[in-house]
């Protein structure tokens, strides 16, 4: 018991975290409480390092896995989950549960982290139900009729698709006997309990993930939501369920055919992403249809799974990546605007502001030196490594169209124009400088990182 609660430190620290935030909201201490969250995430943060490159192991019978996934989660979700609080103050300084904001986003990701580390199916059933808890109240958070319309949708198609997961999961445990992941192999013999129960499994977590077609509810929660809110639910959730899937699809018998079903997901993600994005008016729903897409990206990873040694690299490296890029595109448009309209004019007015949103855009579409390339450069390696060459040919067409998704936003920045001045104070600005950074280091020492133990 000693030592699976001394390797579980930094979940036991965001518990913690959470708690005292809510603790100080409930004295009536907003900044107490932002002061708790952050510090205690960083603290966390800290913990999880003397992991990096350790023995994979796994706790409490082997529910919980201390590997390369979900080691490097807590190293990517948790600075995330502190920069989305810097952004929430904008959005709910003052209002009369700060605090609970800050709390909430501390157990929802602690949700994220339960998912990225599962090593059995009822970890998959608690983180989901953890972090969907927490952020339909965060959705709702605002009180205006487009965020509870949004709260409703996300709850109900969450709950719908929660049920036909937990629902599914019962075939594994009746064939198998167990509810480890490791014990999946066993059921080889049982093919339609396989089927069923991953079929399942996708459903569940592909609402989390917004993958298509379980994406529905992502752009009108994003739009409806505090802008913070809309970025944490872009990276956040959604890192812990695609690292969940990849715990899954290690465990699965090759024969099953679950790699043909991840890659058609991945065509899906990205095409009918960035297709939705090209006609989008509104930043938000742009970036949400943006991060449906770069979902897609994610499961070149998840189809090598097992099969080649660059698959969970490259799986971490662009989480990292994407953390960075999308987190610093929404801390822009918290300074800036909702609108298209919004950003004429603001690579002029704001120089310093319209180069971070090209260079996270950029980063977006995979273009070098940048992070976004160096992530989707070992994910094309990897899915063509397992014989996947025709997904990484649409991966790369679909990257091109990017572009001109992402071009509706550059353009209007640096034509003629007054744009948009923001009362969203110094938050964003710092959430840039940070996000900027990482985006530039990642890419630009990529190779160093690459040296580093990842799994």
């Amino acid at each position: 018991m000693g030592r699976d609660l001394a390797l579980l430190i930094p979940e036991i620290a965001v518990l913690l975290t959470a708690v005292g935030a809510l603790i100080a909201e409930m004295l009536r201490r907003p900044r107490a409480a932002l002061a708790v969250a952050v510090i205690g995430l960083l603290v966390a943060t800290g913990l999880t390092l003397r992991l990096v490159g350790g023995t994979e192991t796994t706790v409490f019978g082997g529910s919980f896995r201390i590997d390369g996934l979900s080691v490097w989660a807590k190293l990517v979700l948790l600075p995330a989950t502190a920069l989305s609080i810097l952004l929430a103050r904008v959005d709910v300084a003052g209002t009369a549960r700060e605090g609970t904001v800050y709390s909430l986003l501390c157990f929802a990701t602690l949700g994220a982290l339960a998912l990225a580390g599962a090593g059995d199916i009822m970890f998959l059933v608690l983180g989901t139900l953890l972090t969907g808890l927490a952020t339909f109240a965060l959705v709702a958070y605002p009180d205006t009729d487009p965020a509870t319309e949004a709260a409703m949708k996300f709850f109900v198609f969450a709950s719908v698709t929660t049920a036909i997961m937990i629902f599914g999961l019962t075939y594994w445990f009746g064939a198998a006997g167990s509810t480890l992941l490791a014990d999946l192999p066993g059921m080889d013999t049982m093919p339609m309990a396989i089927i069923l129960g991953f079929a399942a499994v996708i459903v569940g977590l592909g609402y989390k993930a917004s993958l298509v077609p379980f994406h529905f509810w992502a752009p009108d929660a994003y739009e409806g939501a505090p802008l913070s809110i809309a970025a944490y639910l872009s990276v956040v959730p959604k890192v812990g369920a695609l690292f969940a899937l990849a715990q899954v699809v290690r465990d699965m018998p090759p024969e099953s055919g679950w790699t043909a079903v991840i890659a058609g997901l991945a065509v899906l993600s990205m095409t009918y992403g960035y297709l939705a994005a090209l006609v989008q008016e509104n930043v938000i729903r742009l970036l949400a249809y943006s991060s449906i897409a770069q979902s897609g990206y994610f499961l070149l990873g998840i189809v090598a799974v097992g099969s080649s040694e660059l698959a969970l690299p490259s799986i971490i490296l662009f989480a990292a990546a994407y953390a960075a890029m999308n987190l610093g595109a929404f801390a822009v448009a918290a300074a800036t605007g909702r609108t298209l309209n919004d950003f004429g004019g603001l690579g002029r007015a704001r120089p310093l502001m319209g180069i971070a949103m090209v260079v996270f855009l950029l980063s977006l579409v995979g273009i070098p030196p940048l992070a976004g390339f160096v992530g989707k450069f070992l994910l094309f390696a990897a899915a063509i490594d397992v014989q996947f060459t025709w997904l990484a040919v649409v991966a790369i067409v679909n990257s091109v169209l990017s572009l001109a998704v992402y071009l509706r936003i550059i353009v209007p920045m640096y034509r003629r124009g007054e744009a948009a001045t923001s009362a969203a104070g110094a938050w964003p600005g710092i959430v840039v400088v940070i996000t900027l950074s990482a985006t530039l280091i990642i890419g630009l020492f990529a190779e160093f990182l690459l040296g580093q133990p990842m799994v």
